[in-house]
């Protein structure tokens, strides 16, 4: 069994796979200090409610974009499970894909981990949109590999940024709202969010076909994808684990 790692600035998710299969996921608010122990004592009590046995994970895999957790996350896989855990970005990690940008060592590795999952998927030219912390698009050519994408301030961050920012703006919650034009503050707070977020993502899906000039198709991922698929109507498939499978992928791929 194989133990998936994504860990965002948010949330992280532990994801459990039987060969194929994924038969448990676990999720944990993202800390920098928190320890192996405190990791190991969350997730292996889990495990046994869940009805298997820790000990019959055979290796590890991690996405980070918060390197201060690796070394704890790291010592659990060595400690608690007893195998080593393979982290993407290392240079023991082979992708398989090329990241054909200016400065391949800045290309964030939960951006290459659903560009692969993607592509493994539906194939190129592809779209990845993952809505997390930031809105992020991502591309891959005809052969996979990664060729640059847009990143914007995600959704929960502008919300957070608007109540954090200003003296009088409620907190609010991101739904679509029964009009455009607001005829109280939260209403027109939603309207601002919820629209504006519909013309961002569809936007710049055209800009980006028009730019690379071929068909590409779109694969959103991420928990606010579903909020917005019945408006925009370019996502061609939602898959909720893409990281997780991306990462199931490039076990593999190291592991032949």
């Amino acid at each position: 069994m194989l133990l998936a790692i994504d860990v965002g600035n948010t949330n992280s998710k532990f994801a459990v796979f039987d060969g194929d299969r994924l038969v448990s996921q676990f999720r944990l608010r993202t800390e920098a200090k928190r320890t192996a122990d405190e990791y190991a004592a969350w997730l292996t009590q889990l495990m046994h409610l869940q009805g298997f046995d820790p000990q019959s994970i055979k290796g590890a895999i991690l996405a980070s974009v918060v390197p201060q957790v690796n070394p704890n996350i790291r010592r659990l896989c060595e400690i608690y499970f007893k195998t080593r855990l393979l982290i993407v970005g290392e240079p023991d990690c082979e992708l398989g894909i090329k990241v054909l940008i200016d400065r391949p060592q800045d290309a964030g590795p939960d951006r290459l981990v659903g560009i692969i999952a993607g592509y493994k998927k539906y194939g190129g030219p592809l779209i990845t949109i993952d809505f997390g912390s930031a809105t992020t698009f991502d591309l891959a050519d005809k052969d996979g590999n990664f060729v640059g994408g847009v990143l914007s301030p995600g959704v929960e961050l502008t919300i957070e940024s608007f109540y954090l920012m200003t003296a009088r703006l409620p907190r609010i919650r991101v739904e679509k709202p029964a009009r455009v034009i607001g005829k109280a503050t939260v209403p027109a707070m939603q309207s601002g969010i919820f629209w504006g977020y519909v013309g961002l993502i569809e936007s710049l899906i055209k800009r980006i076909r028009a730019e690379y000039g071929e068909p590409m198709k779109v694969v959103a991922t991420g928990g606010l994808a579903n909020v917005f698929k019945d408006e925009i109507g370019l996502f061609d498939a939602i898959e909720p684990d893409l990281m997780s499978l991306g990462l199931l992928e490039i076990w593999r791929r190291n592991n032949r």
